[in-house]
């Protein structure tokens, strides 16, 4: 018994002994694998916290970078707020200008259109003032035509009823009988040139009658002598025959006062050609050629000239109705009038 139990104690011990160094190689086999996984980890840990370093230090370059960016982003906002200041404050400047430039234009348009107008009017007065005194059309006329294309230039529909009323105008004198009054007065310019020059009748002399040349065929030395004695003194009396009953003597004082008398009635036709008095007009001119065929010499080539010219415009049409362009003339007054009291 004594042997059974020491036996049983012996092989129990080895269990335990063998259980226990079973448990030393587990534990040690395990404090090994945790040996190994710690270093493991701990050079895991270690590369995570080189590469969390990496990374951190990229991120605060980063962060950095950023703030540099954030920074500038700040300053050119600055900048930009600036300079879209500035740019307001000009822009507001450049619209103010603007504007006040528009209304400098618009006050020069209107001062140019009204000097314009202005002008206008006083040519379209002093039209009026020669057709309805001296009745000259033609510089009417040409008034007119020149007003329309001022008027048609200025590119103005206002001025639209004016250019009517002008038009309307211009067809009424165009249908007006044409009277050459500056060509009929030119005439009488040259008649009035030419009075001082016309030799008057009393003045004229007979043209000398040239001798024959040669000698005599025959005959004895007292009748050739005889013959020139009569050569010479029928030099002495000269026969004229004037073709008039009775030939004018006037003394030098009327002779004067012949030809300024003549001038006058060629001014006065004058006068009554501007006038448009045909009427006067023909007994001026009547009179002016019954004087100079009278008094002065109708065969000299200054009189001859004379009467031909006062014939020639003696028929001349000069009796025209008085007309005027009144209406154009209000027509710009009332335009004028009414812009005036649109800027008041």
């Amino acid at each position: 018994m004594a042997m059974d139990e020491q036996s049983g104690s012996a092989g129990w011990a080895d269990k335990v002994f063998t259980s226990i160094n079973v448990l030393i190689m587990i534990a040690t086999f395990c404090a090994v694998v945790i040996a190994w996984q710690w270093f493991d980890m701990r050079n895991q840990i270690g590369k995570l916290q080189i590469e969390l370093a990496s990374r951190l230090a990229a991120a605060e370059s980063y962060n950095h970078e950023s703030r540099q960016r954030v920074a500038q982003a700040l300053e050119a906002e600055r900048v930009a707020e600036v300079r879209l200041g500035i740019l307001e404050r000009k822009m507001a400047d450049s619209q103010s200008q603007q504007v006040a430039l528009e209304e400098m234009y618009q006050e020069l348009a209107r001062n140019r259109d009204e000097s314009a107008l202005a002008e206008v009017e006083q040519v379209l007065l002093i039209a009026n003032q020669q057709l309805q005194l001296a009745g000259n059309v033609r510089a009417a006329l040409i008034a007119l035509q020149n007003v329309d294309s001022t008027l048609q230039r200025m590119n103005r529909p206002q001025l639209n009823p004016i250019r009517n009323v002008i038009n309307r105008d211009i067809d009424r004198l165009k249908s007006m009988p044409y009277a050459d009054i500056v060509g009929v007065s030119m005439h009488l310019d040259s008649v009035l040139n030419r009075v001082d020059s016309m030799p008057l009748a009393m003045e004229a002399h007979p043209r000398p009658v040239p001798r024959k040349a040669g000698k005599p065929s025959g005959g004895s030395l007292w009748m050739t002598f005889g013959r020139e004695a009569w050569e010479d003194i029928k030099q002495l009396v000269k026969i004229q025959n004037m073709e008039k009953e009775e030939v004018p003597f006037l003394p030098p004082s009327q002779a004067y006062f012949l030809r300024e008398n003549l001038k006058l009635r060629l001014l006065s036709a004058r006068l009554a050609l501007l006038a448009h008095d045909q009427g006067a007009f023909r007994e001026d001119l009547k009179l002016a050629q019954q004087w100079i065929g009278q008094y002065f010499d109708v065969n000299a080539q200054d009189t001859r000239e004379a009467l031909a010219t006062l014939r020639q415009i003696y028929g001349s049409e000069i009796a025209i109705d008085r007309m005027d362009i009144n209406d154009s003339l209000n027509a710009i007054h009332d335009f004028r009038a009414s812009g005036a009291r649109g800027v008041k």
